[in-house]
C-alpha cells in the first residue's frame, strides 16, 4: 500500500494538523515507510509463538473473579442525604 499526497492531506485534515504544501512530500515518505514496516511485520511467521507479558518469563498476577460490594458500602453512602440498604435515595422526578 502506498500513500499519495491527497491521502496525506486528508489524514492531516482528519487529525486537525496544519500541513503546508512543502511538508507533504516528507510526510508522504514517512507514512509510506511506516506502512512498509507494517507489511514487513505481517510476513513474519508467528505460528506457535506464545504471547508475552514481558521479555523475561514471569507469571501474571491474577485475582479471583468474584463479585462483591468492596466491603466499603457504608463508607460510600456515609455522606449521602438519604440511603436505604446501601443505595442512594433520590427524589422521584418522573411520574
Amino acid at each position: 500500500m502506498s500513500v499519495d499526497a491527497t491521502t496525506v492531506r486528508r489524514i492531516a485534515h482528519l487529525a486537525r494538523i496544519a500541513v503546508s504544501d512543502t511538508e507533504v512530500p516528507h510526510l508522504q515518505g514517512e507514512l509510506n515507510a511506516m506502512l512498509a514496516f507494517v507489511e514487513q511485520l505481517s510476513e513474519v511467521n508467528v505460528e506457535g509463538v506464545e504471547p508475552m507479558t514481558s521479555v523475561t518469563p514471569m507469571e501474571m498476577k491474577k485475582r479471583l473473579d468474584v463479585v462483591n460490594d468492596g466491603e466499603i458500602a457504608d463508607d460510600i453512602v456515609a455522606n449521602a442525604p438519604d440511603t436505604a440498604d446501601h443505595f442512594f435515595m433520590v427524589p422521584k422526578v418522573v411520574e
